[in-house]
């Protein structure tokens, strides 16, 4: 018995190495041992102001007024923004906010809905 690692697509056990590439046969998928690594390493954990674990998709609501950079719009205290996606970077969180449209927020200025 190998102990080659399980197809990360459709879970199946029949994987096979080729040369530095692990192939499934039974969905054709193709990886190679560096995306094994970064599955396995540690993701970051976010958290909104109140120390609340975020996942994607969470709704969130926005506890401080932000200014939009390179406009006069603001995001107002207590605006709901739904569906949220995570990001690494300084930005955490992209999302759409009605009225202003695509932006990114810091997970400092949300709670969790």
């Amino acid at each position: 018995m190998s102990n080659l690692p399980n197809c990360p697509k459709c879970h199946s056990e029949y994987t096979y190495e080729d040369g530095n590439l692990f192939v499934c046969p039974e969905c054709g998928h193709e990886w190679g041992i560096d995306s094994i690594l970064e599955t396995n390493e540690s993701k970051k954990e976010f958290k909104d102001a109140h120390g609340n674990k975020l996942n994607d998709g969470d709704s969130v609501i926005v506890i401080k007024d932000l200014k939009v950079k390179g406009t006069s719009l603001v995001v107002k205290k207590g605006t709901k923004v739904k569906n949220i996606r995570l990001l690494d970077g300084d930005h955490d969180i992209d999302c759409k906010i009605e009225g202003i449209g695509a932006m990114q927020l810091k997970t400092e200025f949300v709670k969790k809905a």
